[in-house]
């Protein structure tokens, strides 16, 4: 590809990172005393591709699966979004990683227990990142779990970020916290935020912010982020809603849409962020973008999956977002 070509955006965003098959009990109550599953796809990257294929922008994923029955679900899943998947790898001589979700009925989140471990995607490094292609992109959605879940994955995460920035692209950037992926909390504070120093927008959560930085107010976090450099950081409130703070609009405050029933917090965050990246990508102020995302959050948790509530580009011209 020629330098020229580079500059043409194939995809409006591309992402890397672990698809798993997720399992989600059919009753609430201890995972060993469920009986039947519900099958699903999960993965905080292939969340926010979904929302973001769902609401008409062109999606590019990368990542590693084995060529059993669930990495044949799981690209099937992301092709019928319409997701490039062209950079995906299915290598036999690797296993899909997977995850059981629980059931809860008070609003808590649900118990969930990963098999990852020496999955096809922990295989990943910066060879596998294909900076011609990363580069057809306009914007990067990157992800603290992928960068968890290998040292290797931790290099290539890094890449695409050095990559994307090097070239002049928007970075977005959800920490995602999976402590049990980390040698330790020093080490995942260390390298979350060396991450998060590569980002345009951050994402954070507040209680996840707290631990990254010490700070327990959204107004300090957001400031501790925006020194790293980050033009943007929206600090997650839950049904609080969110602040944000901004180079261009300054800061403030978005309230959370009200919620009659939460039946599953999981991928509440991942549909959060598709509706902040859609709507900058698509030009949108600041306040317009976090209450996009405020508004997909809310109907996340409204259902039993991570994606089933992620909105059609219909959907959200109706709520007229």
């Amino acid at each position: 590809m020629t330098d020229a070509a580079l500059d043409i955006a194939l995809f409006d965003v591309a992402l890397f990172g672990e698809a798993m098959l997720l399992l989600v009990a059919d009753r609430p109550g201890p995972l060993e005393n469920a009986e039947s599953f519900y099958k699903r796809t999960a993965g905080a990257e292939t969340n926010v591709a979904i929302g973001l294929a769902r609401l008409g922008l062109k999606v590019g994923w990368a990542s590693r699966l084995g060529t059993d029955s669930m990495g044949r679900y799981l690209i099937a899943a992301m092709k019928g979004e319409g997701i490039d998947c062209s950079h995906v790898i299915c290598d036999a001589a690797q296993r899909t990683g997977f995850q059981f979700k629980g059931r809860v009925t008070d609003g808590s989140d649900p118990p969930v227990e990963y098999h990852r471990k020496g999955s096809a995607a922990g295989q990943m490094g910066p060879a596998d990142v294909d900076e011609a292609w990363l580069r057809s992109a306009r914007h990067l959605h990157a992800t603290g779990v992928f960068a968890a879940i290998s040292d290797t994955s931790l290099q290539a995460a890094l890449k695409t970020m050095d990559v994307m920035r090097a070239a002049g692209r928007t970075i977005s950037f959800d920490p995602n916290l999976r402590p049990t992926l980390w040698t330790s909390t020093e080490a995942m504070r260390y390298w979350i935020n060396e991450l998060a120093s590569r980002a345009d927008w951050v994402l954070p959560g507040l209680e996840e912010g707290s631990l990254l930085t010490g700070e327990t107010e959204p107004e300090a976090i957001a400031k501790f982020y925006r020194r790293l450099g980050a033009k943007l950081v929206v600090v997650k409130l839950g049904a609080e809603g969110a602040y944000y703070d901004s180079d261009v609009v300054g800061t403030g405050r978005i309230e959370g849409f009200p919620v009659a029933e939460v039946i599953d917090t999981v991928g509440a965050g991942d549909g959060f962020a598709a509706g902040v990246v859609s709507a900058l990508l698509e030009g949108k102020s600041v306040p317009e973008a976090v209450r996009r995302g405020a508004w997909i959050g809310a109907r996340a948790v409204q259902v039993l999956g991570d994606t089933e509530g992620l909105p059609t580009r219909a959907q959200l011209n109706e709520a007229g977002l």
